[in-house]
C-alpha cells in the first residue's frame, strides 16, 4: 500500500507476525526515539533497544492470536522503518464492531511529511475491511491530537493524570473516537 503523493518516498506496509519480527529491531529504534522525544507510550526514560526489540516480538506474538493489524512506514531509498501504528481488535464477544488505534508512533526525524496520515488511514482501512465500525484511542501528544483532529477523530474528553510522561511527570490523555462506514 503506498502513500500519498506528498510523502514521495515512503510506503505504508500491513506486517504479517514473521515481518513484524524480521523488523522488530528497527521497530525498536523508532519506540525508542519517540520514548526519548518524551512521548507517553507505555515506557520510561532510559528504554534501551533490547528492551523495546522484546515489546515488538511479543506484539508479533500477539498478533497471531488477537487479529491485530501491524502497519510499518518504510522509506523506499533504504527500505528502514521510520514509523508503525496498530489497529487491535476489541476481543470481547459483545464488542465485535470496535477495535483501538495503538502505538502510532514516527521518528522525530520523519515527521511532518504525511506518515502519521497514511499510517492512520492504513489502519483505518484495516478496521473497516475487519468489519469494524467503530474505532477509539487515547494521546498525550498535542501534535498527535492536531492529526487525529484532522482525520475527523472525535475528542470524548481528558483523563488528568492518565499516565507519566518519560521523564517522570503525570500527564493527561485525550481519548478520541472515530465512526467508520458500515
Amino acid at each position: 500500500m503506498g502513500i500519498s503523493s506528498a510523502s514521495e518516498g515512503y510506503s505504508v506496509r500491513r506486517l504479517d507476525p514473521s515481518g513484524v519480527r524480521d523488523v522488530a529491531s528497527e521497530l525498536a529504534q523508532v519506540l525508542v526515539d519517540c520514548v526519548e522525544g518524551g512521548a507517553s507510550v507505555s515506557f520510561m526514560s532510559g528504554l534501551d533497544l533490547a528492551k523495546a526489540r522484546g515489546f515488538w516480538i511479543e506484539v508479533a506474538a500477539k498478533s497471531e492470536s488477537d487479529g491485530r493489524a501491524v502497519f510499518a512506514a518504510i522509506r523506499e531509498r533504504d527500505g528502514k522503518v521510520v514509523g508503525t501504528v496498530q489497529m487491535i481488535p476489541a476481543g470481547f464477544e459483545n464488542q465485535p464492531h470496535r477495535g483501538e488505534i495503538a502505538k502510532m508512533l514516527v521518528l522525530r526525524s520523519e515527521r511532518r511529511r504525511g506518515l502519521g496520515g497514511a499510517l492512520m488511514r492504513a489502519a483505518e482501512a484495516a478496521a473497516h475491511e475487519a468489519g469494524k465500525t467503530l474505532l477509539t484511542l487515547d494521546t498525550a501528544s498535542d501534535d498527535a491530537e492536531r492529526l487525529y483532529r484532522s482525520l475527523g477523530w472525535i475528542e470524548v474528553g481528558r483523563i488528568p493524570d492518565y499516565a507519566l510522561l518519560p521523564d517522570g511527570r503525570p500527564c493527561p490523555t485525550i481519548v478520541f473516537y472515530k465512526m467508520l462506514a458500515a
